[in-house]
């Protein structure tokens, strides 16, 4: 019987708006692997379909950024749609067959099955590019299986992270559904091991110039990212280091003036990793739900409520994001149709280095207080005079919100997420999602997180 390569229906189509014409050919779907991974061309192409599932409305496209935020809403913004998979989100009582979630976890694992099968075949890839193609897909599944351990288990913050359960680990080409493909969940602490192998050798493989795709200082900006979560502070503030120099001396830099480092149609200076949109690949969950009729959304999904903008200062330019519409407030940071979407930002780095620095009493690339202060001066604050670690968590807050680090944030330094008169601890089994359903029926060896039996 013959084996298949199994990527999903990918529409890939213009993925990217400036892409090469390579990037425009027809996608590999199920397609017999001794012909798409028999060439140069071909493996290439199938990476691209790896960027293009990472690209879809379930990943970076927009979800990741929407649950992050409804499960970590703590009444400074509120689900006013109809839809009912955020709302279950955001009232933290989520269904075991809640389709965005079973739709997240199958999208994560198609990208990463199509990341192993490039894997499988750098043999035929041309030597000269053998190293960044490497790169790009260790990037793509070390990034995946990152976003999948902070929605689907307990954060590294949470118990023994050795007994704990994480997701399953798959590290070769599914071809074929056999019994063999029921595997079982590893430990969080296996999970990150494996994110932190990929990534550390995606970033020593990956150049510094990729066009829009993933480069050696996004993967480091991934990499402190993780550290983040595992507070491993002098590892998160090296990475956060690194990619700020590589980036800093490759043209980016923060933009003068806050709101103009979002709604764009190609990449800013500031941008270090966005998924890229445009009117033949519209797909953005982010200006869907965040957006207005006005502007060709829907009916404004998210309000902000008062108490996240009183906690900007009278002269912070960051409030100018906001605007009143269909009787709430609303960001306008997901304003526009057709935008790219923000994944990372450059003033994020500066902002993890600040804290890493701080925590682990070190200037490494420049002292805490002058990296805070940088932020503060980009939005028309006075310079602080000294900082405290809570001080850059609030600017981290303000300079990130309504981006998609709420919840991670809140999860990492052992918050908590109150909405109306109940409160939810960072560890609560309400602020983790079910393995879904469709997967639970279908694999006899996998074990459902706590409360969703």
């Amino acid at each position: 019987m013959k084996k298949y390569i199994i990527t999903g229906l990918i529409s890939l189509t213009a993925i990217f708006s400036s892409c090469d014409d390579q990037l425009f050919q027809t996608p590999f779907q199920s397609i017999d692997q001794s012909l798409a991974l028999n060439s140069d061309a071909n493996v290439k192409s199938v990476l691209i379909g790896a960027y293009g599932e990472m690209r879809g409305t379930p990943l970076y496209g927009g979800r990741l950024q929407l649950f992050s935020e409804m499960l970590g809403a703590n009444s400074e913004v509120r689900w006013e749609g109809t839809f009912n998979q955020p709302r279950e989100m955001f009232n933290k009582q989520i269904f075991v067959n809640n389709s965005f979630v079973e739709g997240t976890w199958a999208a994560a694992y198609r990208a990463i099955n199509i990341s192993n099968n490039v894997l499988s075949a750098l043999d035929v890839v041309n030597e000269s590019d053998r190293a960044r193609v490497e790169g790009e897909a260790l990037f793509i599944r070390g990034s995946m299986y990152f976003e999948l351990i902070k929605l689907y288990a307990q954060p590294w913050s949470s118990g023994n992270t050795t007994t704990n359960l994480g997701v399953p680990l798959i590290l070769t080409p599914t071809r074929a559904i056999t019994e063999e493909n029921f595997v079982s969940r590893n430990t969080v602490a296996e999970v990150y091991q494996q994110i932190l192998d990929d990534l550390n050798r995606a970033e020593s493989l990956l150049p510094a110039v990729n066009s829009f795709l993933a480069r050696n200082y996004v993967a480091a900006g991934q990499l402190s990212r993780v550290y983040l979560q595992m507070e491993r502070f002098a590892d998160a503030r090296d990475a956060a280091n690194r990619a700020i120099n590589a980036a800093t001396t490759n043209g980016k830099s923060l933009i003068p003036v806050y709101m103009n480092a979002f709604n764009t149609d190609n990449d800013s200076n500031e941008d270090l990793f966005t998924i890229q949109v445009n009117t033949q690949d519209p797909a953005n969950d982010m200006f869907t739900f965040y957006s207005l009729p006005e502007f060709g959304a829907r009916g404004g999904d998210v309000s902000i409520q008062p108490v996240h903008i009183d906690q900007y200062d009278l002269l912070d330019n960051r409030r100018s994001q906001f605007f009143f519409s269909a009787g709430e407030e609303r960001t306008a940071k997901w304003r526009d149709q057709f935008k790219n979407v923000k994944v990372m930002r450059l003033a994020e780095l500066y902002l993890t280095r600040a804290e890493a620095n701080l925590r682990e009493s070190t200037s490494v690339g420049a002292t805490p207080l002058a990296d805070v202060n940088r932020i503060r001066a980009r939005v028309g604050l006075p310079p602080l005079l000294t900082v405290s670690v809570s001080q850059i968590l609030r600017e981290r807050k303000l300079e990130l919100a309504h981006e998609g680090h709420s919840i991670h944030d809140i999860r990492r330094t052992r918050g908590t997420v109150t909405e109306g008169s109940t409160s939810y601890q960072f560890n609560d089994p309400r602020m983790v999602f079910p393995i879904p359903q469709r997967e639970m029926d279908a694999n006899p060896n996998l074990v459902q997180n706590q409360g969703y039996n």
